[in-house]
């Protein structure tokens, strides 16, 4: 069956019979911005089940998926060892409120693989980690202003909302409503990549207590660090006397076994974690050493707590993803990764659409743009039309990419060779819809 016969079979009836009944009870008919598909043009599509590599909607349609839960399924959908991890944890408690030898285990597993971490404090996302980490950095330095970089996304704290991507970038809006002006005034802004405005916004700055980063950006689509970026960033805390925080609620235990800093080998002084860390479920943590995180209470004076931290379920399903991630794990996913970018870059080259696609292990995003994405102002100038055509004609055509210009694409140790060239195959048709209809001029 060729890809146009099977976009004409597909059909969207029960997903949009859900999506009415959603929109009655649930804002926008999600519970996320980026799931309801505006910027691509479309509705939502209702997810059923997910098997390894694919899912299928409500519908009954099949799709390869390159979403993954937007990160933590990085063994795919419904992996064996996770489900009956978690379904033996169910079995004896969903939670308890009290301390687990599993939150143990986990705490040791994350210090073993993590350069920086010597201990952890588990929270229920990636937003609590966040929060709580820029707490204690401000505790422990005395000083309250941030500093982070234009278009990065570290959850929805009110004073990191300005100028973050993913959901925000992809919504258009540089900021949300509900949020006082006093609590971003503490937030300095630094475009990404930039080492002059860095070092100007560093430099003579008594009061900075945290430059916070995320050590690959995948919010603004993946936008890598330009070679010794991550090394100034470490320099500058040290001369400013600010704590260097890094988000590797993306890039932890994805881009490799202990993150973007054993990638790059540049160590901070405090780790936030998430996604891949709860195994598919609910889950996240923060983590640095000894001496910074015993300040947190009981031990220390800076409080923070949570009813579900460390939850049975979500502990029991990281210990066994983590289990998985070897070093012959991370060669196949950086090897998945390549392939599918390769194959891309062809078809793009094929359609004569001109696109950026730049790759660490695990991540990759389509930029639909002439020239390199360095910045957040640069992915901001990309065709994002172009590519809400190329991602429609990817869904018609059995493939989930991500609803949007500023995220990541998530490969698994669950896609094989055959979902590459399945993606490729439909990427090539779509891209030569999106020369069509954008009107693009080969090169």
């Amino acid at each position: 069956m060729t890809t146009g016969a099977r976009s004409r079979q597909m059909t969207a009836a029960r997903s949009a019979a859900l999506y009415d009944e959603a929109l009655r009870v649930l804002p926008g008919g999600v519970n996320s911005p980026v799931r309801a598909m505006r910027s691509i043009g479309r509705d939502p599509l209702f997810v059923a089940a997910g098997e390894g590599a694919e899912i299928i909607d409500a519908d009954g349609n099949r799709y390869v998926d390159w979403v993954c839960s937007w990160g933590p399924l990085v063994l795919g959908h419904a992996a064996p060892d996770v489900v009956a991890a978690v379904v033996e944890a169910a079995r004896r408690g969903t939670s308890y409120g009290a301390p687990t030898e599993g939150e143990v285990r986990l705490a040791q597993e994350i210090a073993a693989r993590v350069p920086s971490v010597e201990m952890v404090r588990m929270t229920s996302s990636g937003t609590e980690a966040t929060m709580s980490a820029i707490r204690l950095a401000r505790a422990v330095t005395g000083r309250e202003r941030v500093l982070k970089f234009k278009g990065a996304y570290h959850g929805h704290v009110d004073g990191l909302l300005a100028e973050a991507g993913s959901g925000l970038a992809t919504q258009g809006l540089p900021a949300s409503p509900g949020v006082p002006a006093s609590a971003t005034a503490l937030t300095t802004l630094v475009p990404w990549n930039d080492a002059d405005a860095l070092r100007q916004a560093t430099s003579g700055s008594p009061e900075l207590a945290a430059i916070l980063v995320e050590g690959v950006p995948a919010n603004m689509g993946l936008v890598p660090p330009a070679p010794g970026f991550l090394e100034l960033l470490r320099e500058a805390a040290d001369r400013s006397g600010a704590l260097l925080v890094f988000d590797e609620v993306i890039s932890g235990f994805r881009v490799a076994r202990g993150g973007a800093q054993e990638l790059y080998g540049v160590t901070p002084d405090l780790t936030i974690m998430g996604k891949i860390i709860g195994g598919g479920l609910p889950a996240a943590a923060y983590g640095g050493r000894r001496a910074l995180m015993e300040r947190i209470a009981p031990v220390g004076d800076v409080y923070q707590a949570g009813t579900l931290s460390g939850n049975p379920l979500a502990v029991a399903a990281a210990l066994a993803t983590l289990g998985r991630l070897d070093d012959h794990a991370y060669a196949r996913l950086a090897e998945t990764t390549e392939a599918l970018a390769a194959g891309l870059r062809e078809a793009a080259d094929a359609a004569g659409v001109p696109v950026q696609l730049p790759t660490v292990p695990g991540l990759l995003t389509v930029f639909f743009s002439p020239d390199p994405v360095t910045d957040f102002a640069a992915a901001q100038e990309c065709d994002t039309a172009a590519y809400a055509v190329f991602c429609r004609e990817l869904l018609a055509r059995g493939v989930y990419p991500p609803p949007s210009q500023f995220e990541a694409w998530f490969p698994s140790l669950a896609h094989r060779p055959e979902h590459v060239a399945r993606t490729v195959q439909a990427a090539a048709d779509a891209l030569q819809v999106v020369a069509r209809e954008r009107g693009v001029v080969r090169r």
